[in-house]
């Protein structure tokens, strides 16, 4: 099996065996303790929550064990109905799934194909790309703008210019922590083509004051917004998102097959949707992390794009790549480079122990004092 670039290059690092000690001091006012892992390389690679699930989650994901033993539909359907009254609308308006790359490649083979072309952002998340380009799709790539957001308008035009099926807004961005303003999305979503479904990736909006497109659903039956547990709730190895559409759209989501969900993600999600504190809490501790790292590389010279999520992208000032190989060399592991950025890599927002190596790392491979 051929993995994504993006995978396979970690595991190239990870295999040289580097480890790193750690270094630093929490801050005061940390109400999550980082995860605890076996020694090894600094991973900033991967958009992870540092912190794991909550101390809730977690003890609900161990109670719910004994009963795994049963499928727990129930349980799936309180879940459903939690994120349903949080986002506003009806229940049937709401589909969970093991992770949200399974909705984003089943939206790829609905809606994609030889005469159903996908418009993205370039550099965006590669996976719904991927799939439709397999299924013998246009993948029509449109720049992101000077400021990171989505260039919408552009990509508007880039659907109007062909039978297009899709078009694919990951919002924040993924690499870039980037948002695209809720003006510019209404814009896009009155002056699209009318046969196109907008499909919206909330994976990060958690970690910004954005509002979500959730709401929108129960009035349009062409938008889809995904959500996911991966993310600020720290599940991304429990795997839980949910696809938010009109349910016609659902429906047809779910002619591509169904499974029952693993039922410790069902009870960590419960738990973690019934903690008032989580996300404003998480989302303070993560942009506190981020600005104090992009300051900090900006005093020595070093841009990154505006990020409202727990990644940026930096501009290293010379080969991505070599940087980022130079930089799991010194024990810290960051995200890859993008081929309309190969100078700018992308980085995974750590604890303040993780920011403190890649500090360290950083100096020592850019040359520039700690």
């Amino acid at each position: 099996m051929t993995l994504p670039t993006s995978r396979r290059h970690f595991l190239q690092l990870a295999g040289a065996g580097l480890a790193v000690a750690s270094t630093g001091v929490p801050l005061p006012g940390h109400a999550q303790p980082a995860a605890t892992i076996a020694p090894g390389p600094v991973l900033l690679n991967f958009n992870e929550c540092p912190y794991g699930p909550s101390p809730a989650a977690q003890q609900a994901a161990r109670d719910s064990i004994a009963g795994s033993g049963r499928y727990q539909f129930a349980l799936a359907g309180q879940v459903r109905d939690a994120v349903a009254a949080q986002a506003a609308v009806a229940a049937d308006h709401i589909r969970l799934y093991p992770g949200s790359s399974e909705p984003l490649n089943r939206a790829a083979t609905l809606w994609t194909g030889p005469q159903a072309a996908l418009v993205v952002a370039d550099p965006t998340f590669e996976t719904l790309g991927d799939m439709a380009k397999a299924r013998g799709a246009h993948v029509q790539k449109v720049p992101l703008r000077a400021d990171g957001a989505h260039d919408l308008r552009a990509m508007a035009a880039a659907a109007h210019a062909q039978p297009t099926g899709l078009i694919y807004v990951c919002n924040p961005n993924n690499p870039t922590g980037s948002i695209s303003p809720p003006a510019e999305l209404a814009w896009l979503l009155a002056n699209k083509p009318s046969a196109t479904r907008v499909l919206v990736d909330e994976a990060y909006l958690q970690y910004s004051d954005q509002p979500s497109l959730i709401a929108q659903v129960a009035q349009r039956d062409d938008l889809i917004v995904l959500r996911t547990f991966s993310k600020l709730y720290g599940m991304a190895g429990l795997r839980l998102g949910v696809a938010a559409a009109h349910p016609d759209r659902l429906r047809e989501l779910a002619r591509l097959g169904d499974n029952p969900l693993p039922v410790p993600a069902l009870a960590a999600a419960l738990a973690s949707l019934h903690d008032p504190e989580l996300i404003p809490q998480r989302r303070l501790q993560n942009a506190r992390v981020r600005q104090a790292t992009i300051a900090w590389l900006g005093k020595r010279g070093f841009s990154c794009v505006p990020s409202e999520a727990n990644c940026f992208v930096v501009d290293v000032q010379r080969d991505g790549t070599a940087f980022a190989k130079a930089m799991a060399d010194n024990g810290v592991v960051i995200g890859r480079s993008w081929p309309i950025w190969p100078q700018r890599v992308r980085v995974t927002v750590g604890t303040e122990e993780e920011m403190a190596a890649f500090r360290q790392a950083f100096a020592k491979v850019a040359g520039v004092p700690v």
